[in-house]
């Protein structure tokens, strides 16, 4: 990707509640946006310059009430305020998500290095927070991993470092995809292969899919999700707040699913069911 390449970048204020979040979150997504930072009082968004219609943009955050500024920005300025900003995250004993910057953090079992840019997936988000804590109590010791909406591929990177034998990390977003190949090579994962694509392969088959995307993009794709994990296999979700929790796990009871737990964060949760 061109050091120069072009951004839009949204900033737009917000009252701070869970649903407004995710309301203006997936209204961005829904025309262009496709990486997303959420501050106490602001939503940053960004897509490549000319991706997104601004005029559409000015039109629909008017339209809500929202107040917001639009302007474009060069991805290196995006980075180099994230690297001032990235501090590590530590989830207990059991993992810390740093950068290569960043002094080894003591004291845990795995150290995930991740090269802070403007996707999710440094960990600070409470939905990533929770994936890698909810990991420390999965067996994935030889089995095969889908790690849909890989993002940045913190959790394949995890993954491979719980003992998988193979990970898959489908992700859609190109800058993504780039960032996570970053990020395999400097944790020096072997057994992971990133796909480009928004949607599971047909013929690929595993026995834990992880899955921290968001509540329309899970159920939309559920169906595909269990055709792709063999019986007895598990899913562990994320990209959901707590009120999606009842919605979320009658679906998943539907299609034959067992719901064993839900972890909370802040408003955030993950849910671990069996197949």
């Amino acid at each position: 990707m061109a050091d120069k390449q072009l951004f839009l970048q949204a900033t737009v204020q917000i009252d701070g509640t869970e649903a407004e979040t995710e309301q203006l979150v997936a209204m961005l997504a829904a025309v262009g946006f496709d990486a997303f930072e959420e501050q106490t009082e602001v939503v940053l968004a960004s897509a490549p310059a000319g991706v997104v219609d601004t005029a559409l943009v000015a039109d629909l955050l008017e339209t809500a009430g929202w107040k917001y500024d639009l302007q474009q920005i060069e991805n290196q300025n995006w980075n180099a305020a994230w690297e001032s900003s990235f501090e590590p995250v530590v989830i207990e004993d059991f993992a810390a998500v740093r950068a290569a910057f960043h002094a080894p953090v003591q004291g845990v079992r795995h150290e995930l290095i991740i090269t802070p840019k403007m996707s999710f997936g440094t960990g600070h988000h409470e939905t990533t927070w929770l994936m890698i804590k909810a990991m420390e109590h999965l067996d994935l010791a030889g089995k095969r991993v889908i790690d849909f909406g890989a993002g940045t591929g913190v959790l394949s990177v995890l993954a491979e470092k719980l003992g998988a034998a193979e990970v898959l990390a489908v992700e859609c977003d190109s800058w993504s995809v780039e960032n996570a190949v970053e990020n395999l090579a400097v944790n020096s994962c072997s057994r992971v292969e990133i796909l480009a694509a928004d949607h599971l392969p047909e013929g690929r088959s595993c026995q834990v899919l992880l899955a921290n995307i968001n509540r329309h993009i899970l159920l939309e794709h559920l169906p595909a999700m269990l055709a792709a994990t063999q019986p007895g296999g598990q899913w562990l979700l994320s990209g959901l707040l707590a009120e999606n929790e009842d919605e979320m796990r009658q679906r998943c009871i539907e299609l034959g699913l067992h719901w064993r737990h839900t972890n909370h964060r802040n408003g955030w949760i993950s849910m671990l069911f069996d197949r």
